[in-house]
């Protein structure tokens, strides 16, 4: 699982700008806050690996849970989204710029809503696995 993280965020790294090239004419940070991007850009690479591990290998040990079928697909959708969604939203972000408000529109439900969804999924899931718990004796 470590491995296929690892392999898919220095991927994910790498690739970035290969993806989603600067637009001609693309505004940049100053050099003294490009530190601070590339934390960003390490980060939601790591979280896009662990996304992809967790694609992998994480709906098996959701199913031992006993939530359900059906909530415990969407917690598996909705935690890998989370996971998964920064870095190419961060990167259509530095693409796109912020002067196009119709794609910004866009960019922000298509990220940010299924992100707000996820969350009350995930809370769901933890409280429906939180009550089963209360039932069993310790």
């Amino acid at each position: 699982m470590t491995a296929v993280a690892l392999v898919a965020a220095i991927a994910a790294l790498a690739l970035g700008r290969v993806i989603w090239p600067d637009p001609p004419g693309a505004a940049t940070p100053p050099r003294d806050l490009l530190p601070l991007f590339f934390v960003l850009s390490v980060l939601e690479a790591m979280a896009f690996g662990a996304g992809v591990a967790f694609l992998c290998f994480g709906l098996a040990p959701l199913r031992r849970l006993g939530a359900g079928a059906a909530l415990t697909w969407a917690a598996y959708v909705s935690i890998s989204f989370m996971l998964l969604s920064w870095w190419p939203h961060d990167n259509l972000h530095r693409v796109l710029g912020h002067a196009d408000f119709a794609g910004l529109a866009q960019l922000e439900y298509l990220f940010h809503v299924p992100l707000m969804a996820g969350a009350a999924v995930v809370a769901g899931f933890f409280l429906r696995i939180r009550r089963a718990g209360d039932h069993v004796p310790a």
